[in-house]
């Protein structure tokens, strides 16, 4: 009877021991499965208070991945995403709480499918991408939306809640007390300090001058020129219609952009954060600006059952974190961490966009890694184009992504800061 006890058991252990062999190897597989960019579309960035401030952060994003459902095959069968990850940072509309499952089903995406918002800040847009990533390395999805939105010219001002609905309430003559939402975004409670002062802290650390900020400042304002003249942004723009004076307008056209301004007028603007010897002011810093992104990705199975046509394959990403007061180093070591896991170094690298949330933020950055100018932030970055929170990663991503067929490179990195003190990067290889 005990003989036969353990017989049984035997049997047992063995059975689930071959069923788990099984699922382990199947598991590996999946792992190891490529994932694949398919699609990759962003607004037009409006400038603050410009074309775009009465589109809500739902509405932008809705246009972003209508445009980059419209690029796949036209047999294509919508039902077939499986997921939505949007990002957003400043809730700034009735719907913001919404977004990603009203971008999704104004989409015409299956109601049937969930979605997700998320918020990590300025690296929403990255973020969102490695949700969808890991969705699918887990088996969760085999195709997913993935972008980010803002509207920062909507950023409301708000009353305290505590201030004015409770007993006491607001008193006879004292008035509401209102808070700037789009300022407390930009401002790090933690730390203390706004975010412009954190690439003050870093201009100090690594010997960066006025000049230097003012030059790069001009760099990315020509380079942006430059890109635009060539036709550069062309696959990467969903144009957005909107209404003026009862006439349609088609804005298709980044609005921030001034690649005309010079050296020598940026330099008499006075420092914003640190008024004697400061770095920092409204020409060497990223825009506010509103606009979405959308990527859409897609597993390898899935690629060939829909028979679409990869763009970029994910090969890596990474997030880290770092001191809040220098927050603006953040890329430095989460660009290191994506190369490291995918086998690669710097020097492997044909393309780094590194988010411009200010010039002296940049340029710690690329000292640190000693990067290669020559192949970073070709086209201009966030100071030319502006810098949307939630949506400045998908605009990036996908950048970077349409880029592969127009040059002949193989590894392309887009990277940013993160308020608060942390960095993000994704690497993509060629398809």
């Amino acid at each position: 009877r005990k003989r036969n006890c353990v017989t049984q058991t035997h049997k047992f252990l063995i059975y689930y021991s071959h069923k788990n062999e099984k699922n382990l190897a199947k598991k590996k597989n999946i792992h190891k499965m490529s994932i694949f960019i398919v699609a990759a579309k962003r607004t037009p960035f409006g400038a603050f208070g410009g074309s775009l401030k009465n589109l809500s952060a739902t509405e932008l994003g809705t246009i972003a991945t209508t445009s980059a459902l419209s690029s796949l095959p036209s047999s294509f069968d919508k039902s077939s995403i499986d997921t939505v990850i949007f990002g957003n940072v400043i809730q700034t509309s009735p719907d913001a709480a919404y977004l990603a499952r009203h971008i999704q089903l104004k989409s015409g995406l299956a109601v049937d499918k969930p979605a997700l918002t998320i918020n990590r800040l300025c690296g929403s847009g990255f973020e969102s991408i490695i949700q969808g990533f890991t969705s699918i390395k887990v088996g969760d999805a085999s195709m997913a939306v993935c972008g980010g939105a803002e509207n920062m010219s909507s950023a409301p001002l708000v009353a305290d809640g505590n201030s004015v609905r409770w007993p006491g309430g607001v008193t006879l003559g004292s008035g509401l007390q209102l808070r700037d939402m789009l300022w407390d975004g930009l401002t790090d409670a933690y730390a203390g300090i706004p975010m412009g002062i954190t690439a003050e802290n870093l201009g100090k650390m690594y010997g960066i001058s006025r000049l230097e900020c003012d030059e790069f400042a001009i760099r990315s304002q020509q380079m942006w020129g430059e890109a635009k003249k060539n036709g550069v942004f062309d696959l990467e723009i969903a144009p957005v219609e909107v209404q003026v004076k009862r006439q349609t307008q088609v804005i298709d056209t980044d609005e921030h952009p001034r690649p005309e301004t010079t050296l020598e007028k940026i330099s008499k603007l006075k420092p914003v954060f640190q008024k004697d010897d400061g770095l920092v002011t409204a020409a060497n810093a990223s825009g506010i600006c509103d606009g979405a992104g959308s990527i859409i990705i897609a597993s390898e199975k899935a690629v060939l059952e829909h028979n679409l046509t990869p763009m970029a394959r994910i090969a890596s990403y990474h997030v880290s974190g770092c001191d809040p007061k220098i927050m603006g180093i953040g890329p430095v070591e989460a660009i290191r961490g994506a190369l490291g896991k995918a086998g690669l170094n710097l020097d492997d690298v044909d393309r780094f966009e590194i988010n411009e949330a200010f010039a002296a933020q940049f340029l710690a950055c690329a000292k640190e890694l000693d990067l290669d100018m020559s192949k970073t932030n070709i086209h201009g970055g966030a100071i030319s184009l502006g810098h949307p929170l939630g949506s400045s990663g998908s605009r990036i991503m996908a950048h970077l992504a349409n880029e592969f067929q127009q040059s002949d490179s193989n590894i392309h990195v887009g990277s940013a800061c993160i308020g608060g003190g942390q960095g993000i990067a994704i690497v993509l290889e060629r398809a």
